[in-house]
Formats: structure tokens, C-alpha cells, sequence
């Protein structure tokens, strides 16, 4: 049965914290993909197609056209950053794309500023932006909501998401401020400063209903008090931690020797890139949350309880080095030290020579346009079936996250089979067997 999406009606606002890299590239690309300019490469929601019924039926449409969607053309930007440039001025000091690309879309870039950030420097230390709000935490929520409100009021929106494209903050644990919203709101009148910039960001969006997505590992969504305001708002929330590069082949190969049962004792893996959020990750506090993130990836594909004999003595390094002269090309490097046949062990090298912007790029586009999506669906609280997205998944407590990209895939196109009313695909395929046997016998 296809369940009641309201459609994709009127302008949608996508409100991006942190103008740096990651999204003035995406506004670049979005805009250019407008104009006939480019493609939208590495975008599900743009390029990628989907399966619906038997394979005999040849029904792949794209996603797209498929799902209601909201149209690039009826996209609106805006967001927050401690620096006052302008997107097209943000986007030439970023330095990811080529110049080209920048200029043919400096009006339609020179026309977003960013609003004053809700910033506090204790949890990115590296950062020292001027363009920021004052007040207490509850000042700063106000402002936040008051800043989203007006917004969708002066460009005329129907709908409003919010996905976080800034840095990472400093490492930290949920503690009883975070345990309900009483709680939280409690802390927040206290001005309590153990609650993140981000989580000021998050706690404005989802008491105006609007769909927030973290691409950060920072907390921010992923305590209890903002599950709760969630589902009270009847608001879909998601995290996180953009999955781009080196995790993002880590959740390709893993799933791929463990289904071969081979053997893993060692994965050494380090980066060096250069851009805003390399010079904040430089930063052993920061660094830490990022660690954390990155670390468990391995830890649920590579199960040691369940396999001892091939994981159980597993040791995983991560490092990531701060290099200005790389820029935004991230380069990472992975050793892996297997095992299989009788012990006898082998090695695999991989080295990625990515960029971290365009790969994280579309995922925000893909985020956002999912996420206002399953609020147009009915859908609120922790959206699991955009685990695909993310480093490291937010989920229902108790619930272990999946890891695996290829499951993680399977989870969100059966979500959309399952909103749009189609069969659910379980790869089983044994009726197209007993369809053969009885057509010939």
C-alpha cells in the first residue's frame, strides 16, 4: 500500500551551518548543474536508479522520477559561518573547484551571505571567526529560530531543512543535561555551556519542525533530548558524519573480506589533507571525535565477538595529519594485514587520492532532499534508512548500527519501495526457478 506523501509543492529553503568548503561547493555544483553546465555526479537522488518488481520486468527508473522529490530549480541556500564572505568569495578562497566553475555562477553565488554564526571557540579551538552571534545559549537558540523563521518568511518557502556542513567540535560524552528535553531546556535557560553550538543549531530546527541532518560526528542530534523533541515535533533528524573517503572505502572492502571469512590483524590508516577542516581536526580534542567515528566502522563489520578467530585480535590506527598544501585533496593511506587459507597472510595497500568536498557534496544535496522528503511522508525521529550517507549511524538506543554500504543501500531503497507502495526486494530470487520449472514441465 503507497502511503500519503504530500507532494513536493512550492520553494524549498536548504539552510547549511558552515558556508566553508563542503558546501559552497555544493551550492557551486547545484547551480551549475541548473544551468546545463554539469552533471550531478555521485548524486543517488539525481543519477542513481532503482530496481522495482522482478528482474524479468526491467523497471529501473531513476530515483528521481520515482520518489517526489523536490526539483534543483525550486531550491533556495542560506546558512551561517564565524566568516562574513559571501559563498562566491568563500568558494575561491576554498579553492576546490576550478575557477571556471566558480565564475559561471558568481551572481547567483554573490547573493548568499551567510548570517552570523552561534559559535563558541572552546569547542574549535583552530577557529577564530568575528562573525558570530553573543548571548547566552538560550539567546543564541532564539536568535537561531528567529533567523530560520525569517528566512523562510522573506523568500517566500514552503519548507525548510537544516544540514550541518561545519566543523567538528571538540570530543564529548552524553551527560544528564543531554538525558530529556526537560533536562536540556533546563541547561539551556542555565546557559550551561557544556551544550555544543551544534546542538543550538539542532534544538532551534526541530522546535520549528524542520528536518535536521548532521554531517559532523559531533553529538548534536544523536542524545536522547533531541529524539524526544523529534518525535514531539514530529521532525526527522539524522546522523552521522558524511561518509566520503577513506571510510567510505572501508565500508566497501570490509563487508567484502568478511563475507570471504578472511581474516583481518591489522588496518593502519591515515590522511593529510589541508582545508578548514583539517586545521580543526589539528586539534587533539577534535581530533578525538572524529577517532571515534571513524574507529567503529570497522568494529561493527569486522565483528570480532562474532568471528574471534578472524578479528579478535584486530588493531586499527587512525591518524589524520593537518597539510595546508594540499588543500581540500585529501590523500589517505590504508594498510591492511589479512589472513586466509591456513593462516598464510597477505597484505592490501590502497591509496586514495580523493577530494573531500566533492565527495561530501552531493551527499548534503541527498541528505537534505531525503530529509524533506520523510517529513512529507510522515515520517519523524531517527531516519536509520540514511545510515548510507553516514560514518557513523545514528540509531534507536540499544540498536547496533549497520555498517556495511551495501546492506545500508538495501535498507534505503527499501524504505522508498516501501513509501511508494512496491514490493520489497529480498535478492531471494527462487520463484523466478519454480516459475521456469513449472513453464516447462
Amino acid at each position: 500500500m503507497k502511503h500519503i506523501i504530500k507532494p513536493a509543492e512550492g520553494k524549498l529553503g536548504i539552510l547549511l551551518p558552515g558556508l566553508g568548503a563542503v558546501a559552497t561547493t555544493l551550492i557551486a555544483g547545484v547551480e551549475s548543474v541548473k544551468k546545463g553546465l554539469s552533471e550531478p555526479v555521485g548524486s543517488l537522488t539525481q543519477m542513481g536508479t532503482i530496481r522495482l518488481g522482478k528482474r524479468t520486468e526491467n523497471r529501473k527508473p531513476k530515483i528521481k522520477d520515482f520518489v517526489p522529490l523536490a526539483g534543483l530549480n525550486d531550491i533556495v541556500w542560506g546558512g551561517w559561518d564565524v566568516y562574513s564572505d559571501n559563498v562566491y568569495e568563500a568558494a575561491t578562497k576554498a579553492a576546490v573547484l576550478e575557477r571556471h566553475h566558480i565564475e559561471a555562477v558568481k551572481e547567483e553565488l554573490e547573493k548568499i551571505v551567510p548570517m552570523k554564526a552561534a559559535f563558541d571557540r572552546s569547542y574549535a579551538k583552530n577557529l577564530d571567526g568575528t562573525h558570530v552571534k553573543t548571548g547566552t545559549r538560550y539567546e543564541l537558540a532564539q536568535q537561531l529560530m528567529e533567523d530560520i523563521t525569517n528566512f523562510k518568511e522573506q523568500n517566500g518557502l514552503d519548507r525548510v531543512v537544516i544540514v550541518w556542513c561545519a566543523s567538528t567540535e571538540v570530543y564529548n560524552e552524553p551527560i544528564d543535561i543531554h538525558n530529556s528535553l526537560e533536562a536540556f531546556e533546563e541547561a539551556l535557560k542555565n546557559d550551561d555551556k557544556r551544550i555544543a553550538p551544534s546542538m543550538l543549531y539542532a534544538y532551534a530546527a526541530l522546535k520549528l519542525g524542520v528536518p535536521f541532518a548532521n554531517g559532523a560526528p559531533n553529538l548534536t542530534v544523536d542524545i536522547p533530548a533531541m529524539v524526544e523533541l523529534a518525535k514531539q515535533t514530529q521532525t526527522p533528524i539524522a546522523g552521522k558524519d558524511f561518509k566520503t573517503g577513506q571510510t567510505l572505502m572501508k565500508t566497501i572492502l570490509a563487508p567484502g573480506l568478511a563475507i570471504r571469512a578472511l581474516g583481518v590483524k591489522g588496518w593502519f590508516s591515515t590522511n593529510i589533507l589541508g582545508n578548514r577542516d583539517g586545521l580543526v581536526l589539528d586539534d587533539p580534542e577534535n581530533f578525538k571525535t572524529k577517532e571515534v567515528s571513524k574507529e567503529s566502522v570497522l568494529t561493527d563489520i569486522l565483528n570480532a565477538q562474532d568471528s574471534p578467530e578472524l578479528y579478535g585480535d584486530l588493531f586499527h590506527k587512525i591518524r589524520i595529519n593537518y597539510y595546508p598544501p594540499h588543500g581540500d585533496n585529501k590523500e589517505s593511506w590504508d594498510n591492511i594485514d589479512i589472513f586466509g587459507w591456513l593462516g598464510y597472510k597477505m597484505q592490501i595497500k590502497i591509496n586514495f587520492l580523493c577530494r573531500d568536498s566533492i565527495l561530501a557534496a552531493p551527499i548534503v544535496l541527498d541528505l537534505a532532499l531525503f530529509s524533506d522528503f520523510a517529513k512529507r511522508a510522515g515520517m519523524s525521529g531517527i531516519q536509520e534508512w540514511l545510515s548510507f550517507y553516514l560514518k557513523s549511524p545514528q540509531t534507536a538506543p540499544g540498536l547496533p548500527a549497520e555498517n556495511d554500504v551495501f546492506k545500508q543501500l538495501i535498507k534505503l531503497e527499501n524504505t522508498l519501495r516501501y513509501l511508494m507502495g512496491e514490493d520489497l526486494i529480498t535478492h531471494l530470487g527462487l520463484d523466478y526457478y519454480e516459475e521456469l520449472v513449472e513453464s516447462n514441465y
